[in-house]
Order: C-alpha cells, then structure tokens, then sequence
C-alpha cells in the first residue's frame, strides 16, 4: 500500500497526489520495467527503472513533498475496514497489502483490529530488508502474487496508490490472482486520467477510469463503494443498491 493519494474535502478539492507506488514486478524477469499500455492513453517513457530505495521513501514518506499525513491513512484503513466488516458482517481477520511501501496501514490495523493477520508484499528491497521480518513484508510485485506462497484467503486486500505505475498485462494477470484470494473486499485505490495530479509523476500511466472498472469487473470484482470492490466470493449476497452491477 503506498499511502499517499487522497481526496480533499469539497470545499478544497484540487489536484489528486500520488505518491510512491509499485511500478513492475520485481521477479517476472527481462523487461519487467517496461510497462505496456493500450492505445488511448499516455504512457511515459522511462529510461532508467524506478528506484525505490531509502532516499525515495524519505522523500515521498516523510520529506517535504510527502503529500499525505497519518490521519489521512488512518481515514483510509477505516474506510477499508467499514466496508469490509459491512459485508462480512464480521470483524475482519486477514489483510493482503500489495505494494506496500513500508507498511504504513500495519499501524492503523493493528490500532483498529489488533488480533488480524497482515501480509504485506513490495518490490523494494529496502522496504523488505528494513521491515520484512517487523511487518511481515515479502518481495514481489503486482505479478508476483500468483507466484508467492500466501493464504488462500483474505478478508481485505489493498492495492493503493499503485496500478497508475503497472503495464496493462501485469495489472490484468495480477487483479486476476488478487480476485481468486479475496474474501471479502479489495480496496483499489488508483489515480486515473480524468485526475488532476501531483507529486511523484514520474512513470505514471494515466488511464481512463473506465478502464479499470472494466478491468476489475473482468475479473469478477463488484463496485461496492469509494475505491472498493466486492470479492466474486460475496458479491452475489449484495442488493442491488448495496453495489453497483
């Protein structure tokens, strides 16, 4: 989860920001950071890959462009959790967090719901060296999901501030993989190209928003809220006003 886009209230709405974000599976070999996008929307040119180490994380994290504050996630995770628990109808046990960074949710979770299992994923090196074994932070990416040795389910899975960095195809096979590992909701919180962003610009892909929710309900996933996604699992017990169909 890379923590750093959010909504400011109305009255202040501008530009969205994004931050720091997965970009391309650090373990799916030759090219794996050379994105590929469909025709109808831009995508930048990168000629060296995107590091993701200890100055990138002091940047955006916590320097003065960071763009995101503790209580913004904290707004996050509560909304995640809500949203969850409504539809489960129960307190959730188990977060799957994809690209996420250092884990910043881990915190937040741990406050809220003290007894649920987190498993973070990232391609930093750094981010796993540091806090791999502390956080429970494995290597991979988006495309490495299927690969990596997880749970068979999870009732929260976040992928935040992170496809608008993916190739198409990654995003495909890897929300593919996520949706036969959700058991609940998946909080897919992304930045397209009907946003006016800021901050960490560089190797952003934007996308119409139609093509995500086309893509996410491609893979069986029901629009349920802001950013969030009714598994396949359970999308079927949702009234028609519960979700969008």
């Amino acid at each position: 989860m890379r923590e750093w886009p959010f909504a400011l209230p109305p009255a202040d709405r501008g530009p969205r920001a994004a931050g720091c974000g997965l970009r391309a599976s650090p373990l799916s070999g030759p090219g794996a950071n050379e994105p590929t996008a469909e025709p109808g929307y831009r995508i930048p040119s990168m000629p060296m890959p995107k590091r993701y180490d200890r100055a990138y994380f002091e940047r955006w994290y916590r320097g003065e462009s960071r763009v995101s504050t503790p209580s913004d996630v904290r707004r996050k995770v509560s909304l995640a959790i809500s949203i969850s628990e409504y539809f489960l109808r129960r307190k959730i046990r188990s977060v799957l967090d994809v690209a996420c960074g250092e884990g910043a949710w881990l915190p937040h979770l741990r406050a809220l719901r003290p007894g649920s299992r987190y498993q973070g994923v990232d391609p930093s090196s750094d981010a796993v060296r540091r806090y791999g074994q502390s956080r429970n932070i494995v290597r991979g990416g988006l495309g490495d999901v299927a690969a990596l040795r997880l749970a068979s389910e999870y009732d929260l899975i976040v992928c935040a501030d992170a496809l608008h960095y993916v190739g198409d195809d990654e995003i495909r096979s890897g929300i593919a993989a996520l949706a036969g590992l959700c058991g609940g909701i998946a909080y897919f919180e992304v930045l397209t190209s009907e946003d006016d962003i800021i901050g960490d610009l560089e190797g952003l892909i934007q996308r119409p928003a139609r093509w995500y929710r086309d893509t996410f309900s491609g893979a069986g996933f029901v629009a349920a809220g802001p950013y969030s996604w009714l598994s396949p699992r359970i999308s079927d017990d949702a009234s028609a006003l519960e979700a969008t169909r």
